[in-house]
């Protein structure tokens, strides 16, 4: 659970990015373009894509398709990339089971048409790990109730989205693409409401991310993940508050040593942001001011 501070912390810099985006809405959509490749790149790790980093760019980018490349894995990126667009372009349409299946068929389009844009029937049972996903003969009521009470919810909006996320992939509503799918939700439910995006980090996965499902399972408190989506808001706050602030932006290590800091102090100030540091293509970096 985040404390009365970092919910202050979240609301001041909020209104700092709000008063730069009035007058910077230009620099900020370009700012959101170019992390599409990243944000395809990490979700589509987290479920095991085998793409870097680099074959994503350059899939999305310069539509080169690297040699050996799996074709699924190919659909993956762009499927997602087109999603992640349409999120863009209408920030303020309602959340709705609707929305949601269209963007899980358009995610899964050429890659398992025949379950795109539906939800799980009887007879479709799914399985992460050990978990085993909702009955299907109740997924449907199941997404309509959980879309009922984040519409009717009057907590802190990150303690919304994170129970809306935990609760999403405990139901597992699909055949396949429920991580996409619901990673993508996360930054609808910010951007309805005026936020940045956040980008949820392969690297970390297992540290970080993973964890977070079983302890929700076995205890349903998702406050850790409420922890986590503040830190990655915080970071994608400062990202842009930054770059439309700032006269040059720098690597981290660069900063610290110029400061007279011990760099892993800095990344682990970085990583609690307590520095206002941000990761540009996996890489911790912060104005040079």
């Amino acid at each position: 659970m985040i404390n009365q501070i970092t919910k202050d912390k979240i609301t001041e810099l909020h209104k700092e990015y709000i008063k730069l985006s009035n007058k910077n809405s230009g620099a900020l959509a370009e700012i959101a373009i170019a992390e599409i490749p990243e944000m395809v790149y990490n979700s589509n790790a987290i479920e095991n894509s085998t793409l870097t980093l680099e074959d994503t760019e350059k899939i999305l980018l310069e539509n080169i398709v690297p040699k050996n490349s799996n074709a699924r894995e190919v659909y993956e990126a762009k499927n997602l990339a087109r999603v992640t667009e349409i999120l863009l372009s209408d920030p303020e349409r309602e959340l709705s089971l609707q929305l949601i299946l269209e963007l899980h068929k358009i995610l899964l389009s050429n890659i398992k048409d025949d379950c795109a844009g539906r939800f799980r029937v009887e007879g479709e049972w799914v399985r992460v790990g050990n978990h085993v996903g909702a009955n299907p003969k109740f997924v449907q009521k199941l997404m309509e109730e959980l879309l009922e009470k984040y519409g009717n919810g009057d907590e802190f909006f990150l303690d919304k989205i994170a129970h809306f996320h935990a609760e999403f992939e405990t139901i597992h509503p699909f055949c396949d693409g429920n991580g996409r799918i619901g990673r993508v939700l996360i930054n609808k439910q910010l951007l309805m409401i005026g936020f940045p995006p956040i980008i949820i980090q392969n690297k970390s996965k297992k540290k970080e991310y993973y964890p977070l499902f079983a302890n929700y399972q076995k205890s349903a408190k998702h406050e850790k993940f409420t922890e986590l989506f503040s830190l990655l808001l915080q970071e994608s706050l400062h990202k842009r508050i930054s770059i439309l602030s700032s006269k040059k932006i720098i690597p981290l290590s660069i900063w610290a040593n110029k400061n007279k800091i011990k760099v892993n102090i800095a990344l682990n100030r970085a990583k609690r942001q307590t520095l206002p540091a941000f990761r540009l293509r996996g890489k911790w970096m912060i104005s040079e001011e």
